[in-house]
């Protein structure tokens, strides 16, 4: 059994995810050393099984590029639900990156703005991917006619919706595919480099206009708060020249092994035994030890699930004994010598991040336990230099404060965009239900009807 990147089982399972565009699919754009011109949107878009040129061109031309130099650009259709289009201004980059072997690595985003706009803020938003194969990756989900909800990619298509009340604000927004080629679910540091690289990218594509003196911020929620949170760890030592003046980050996965004690047995297992899966595409060490150590079962699972997106990825064997299914020396997976380097490698606080933070997070929280964004917070604001405020919601579950706090994360974001100082130093607050906030709501509502709106071909952002 191999959980190496590039499997045939995952290719093979991508590409009947796939099928139904295949007929229609129209040209690509070319894989070439230096910089495409950018092409225009294809009809019907191609998954990235069936999309090579695009988003895995030759190793050679990938590595003669600098971190965040485009490889190739295009015109793309975005669209709700895959179906209602959107009135804005949408190109898909392919660009390099790094992965966390600091190993070229090509990536993919997309760049949204309002209609013939030249934006002076740009936010990274990092959409929870949260799956195994290339189509369930943002870049495929949000475009006009992608299956990618009958094939499982459910949450791409929801979270668009934050990425266009962005828009509405009139900002620009790049949305990275930050778990790159692979599919690497879970694998912070490739996240965030991917993340940084997409910024470098969106900043250099003269298409989306922006003005030079562009404030930048970072959002993300549960698997975009893996991407942003190492991002923003990552961005002093990775991307130094980025002036990031925010960052909004919410179910917050600080500590991947305690996510695993706290999900083992429970119903959110299925989708924690795919980001085990995820990390074995990025960390070579792990995936030989989960070749070797893993049951019969896990195996079988692996096979399976190694090529799903999110939501059969959590229906997929809930209340599943994943620890069970590792027979290490000893008997306790979490102590083994390669399960501990590599949940090392992803714990977050390894640095203080040299921007304003704003994290929320449930408490209770099923899937993501509150226990390690304390900790990750306090060890954030053991720095005097460190800014952060911190909202734990009360009234509160996973989802549902993913919901109840994009409005006042927003918002949060927004000041810092608009040039209004972050509160200097730390605050920690407990609310009863963040949707009860006077001015999150009216932006709610605001978004809400500007959203219905934009069914009907309103420009998004357009003032």
């Amino acid at each position: 059994m191999n959980f190496r990147p590039g499997a045939a089982s995952r290719r093979l399972i991508g590409l009947a995810a796939g099928a139904m565009a295949i007929a229609m699919i129209a040209g690509t754009a070319p894989s070439t050393a230096e910089p495409a011109a950018v092409q225009p949107a294809a009809p019907i878009p191609a998954p990235p099984e069936l999309d090579p040129a695009f988003y895995r061109p030759a190793a050679d031309i990938v590595a003669a590029k600098a971190p965040g130099q485009i490889i190739a650009a295009r015109q793309v259709n975005v669209a709700n639900a895959g179906v209602i289009p959107l009135n804005v201004d949408a190109w898909q980059v392919s660009y390099r990156s790094n992965n966390s072997r600091d190993q070229a690595v090509p990536a993919v985003a997309t760049v949204l703005k309002p209609r013939g706009s030249t934006p002076s803020k740009l936010v990274s938003m990092q959409i929870a991917e949260d799956s195994l194969a290339g189509y369930c990756a943002p870049s495929y989900a949000i475009q006009q006619w992608s299956p990618a909800i009958l094939a499982g990619q459910i949450v791409a298509p929801a979270e668009f919706v934050i990425a266009q009340a962005a828009v509405q604000q009139g900002w620009a927004v790049v949305i990275p595919d930050h778990q790159g080629p692979d599919s690497a679910y879970a694998a912070g540091p490739l996240a965030g480099r991917i993340t940084l690289d997409s910024i470098r990218a969106a900043r250099s594509f003269e298409p989306l206009r922006l003005t030079p003196d562009a404030r930048i911020g970072m959002y993300g929620y549960s698997g975009g708060a893996i991407a942003t949170g190492h991002a923003a760890e990552l961005k002093q030592s990775y991307a130094p020249e980025i002036d990031i003046v925010g960052a909004a980050e919410g179910g917050v996965p600080a500590d991947l092994g305690a996510v695993l004690s706290n999900g083992n047995n429970g119903a959110w297992a299925g989708i924690i035994y795919a980001a085990v899966l995820g990390l074995s595409r990025e960390y070579p060490d792990f995936a030989e030890m989960l070749n070797r150590d893993l049951d019969p079962l896990g195996k079988g699972l692996a096979t399976v699930k190694g090529g799903l997106c999110v939501q059969y990825n959590t229906a997929l064997v809930p209340f599943l004994n994943i620890s069970g299914m590792l027979r290490v020396p000893g008997g306790d997976p979490l102590r083994d010598p390669v399960v501990m380097a590599t949940l090392d490698k992803t714990r977050m606080g390894k640095s203080v991040p040299d921007m304003p933070m704003y994290i929320w997070n449930a408490n209770p929280d099923e899937l993501i336990p509150v226990g390690p964004v304390n900790t990750l917070v306090n060890t954030y604001c053991e720095s005097p230099t460190a800014t952060v405020q911190y909202t734990r919601e009360h009234f509160a579950e996973h989802i549902t404060t993913e919901i109840s706090g994009a409005a006042p994360a927003l918002l949060w974001l927004k000041d810092r965009l608009d040039g209004v100082p972050a509160q200097p130093g730390c605050s920690i607050t407990d609310a009863g239900w963040l949707a009860l906030d006077p001015d999150g709501m009216t932006l709610f509502a605001s978004i809400f009807g500007e959203t219905i709106a934009s069914f009907f071909g309103k420009p998004i952002g357009a003032k």
